[in-house]
């Protein structure tokens, strides 16, 4: 399966249920999985630019979990991909893409119904749609860019049955990145 570095960034970690329960997940594997909380890593927002490259750098597959809320990923990873994701190192003249051809994923947790991401549905686009700006950025600094893997509905009370059969798919998934 090769090392994947599963990035978590979920502001409210301790009170999801689908978050919480992929991570118990994560770790039944921890000689090919490494889970990284960026909200327990820097409580103070404040990221070691050095020390998450060298992680993106070991790890052969990197996922980023998170709840999909806004139509968006929480503020903080989106200061995590601005800064770590730095000019001169993943991309640009003479970079060397430290992350070219490396497989990037999302693992998203939607509050809303699947069937409310359709086009017909009650917000016309797909989720895949939606995270369109990931697969554009993983692309520009030429990492292999995966199919999103995604749990829906979280916000209508999913029984316990349900998250853990998601649960164990979403290790599949990352066994087939």
């Amino acid at each position: 399966m090769g090392k994947t570095l599963v990035v978590v960034t979920h502001p409210k970690l301790g009170s999801s249920k689908i978050n919480k329960r992929w991570i118990e997940e994560l770790q039944k594997h921890p000689d090919a999985i490494l889970v990284h909380d960026l909200h327990a890593a820097y409580p103070s927002f404040e990221i070691d630019i050095q020390k998450e490259q060298k992680l993106l750098e070991a790890a052969d597959k990197v996922v980023l979990q998170f709840p999909f809320y806004w139509f968006n990923c929480p503020p903080f990873l989106k200061k995590w991909i601005d800064v770590v994701l730095s000019h001169g190192w993943a991309y640009g003249k003479n970079s060397g893409y430290k992350l070219a051809g490396k497989k990037f994923a999302l693992a998203v947790t939607a509050g809303i119904k699947e069937e409310d991401y359709r086009d017909s549905g009650r917000y016309e686009y797909t989720l895949e749609e939606l995270t369109r700006p990931f697969e554009v950025t993983f692309k520009y600094i030429k990492s292999d860019y995966r199919p999103l893997y995604a749990f829906y509905g979280e916000e209508h009370n999913p029984t316990k049955e349900a998250i853990d059969h998601n649960a164990k798919k979403y290790i599949d998934f990352i066994k087939a990145l």
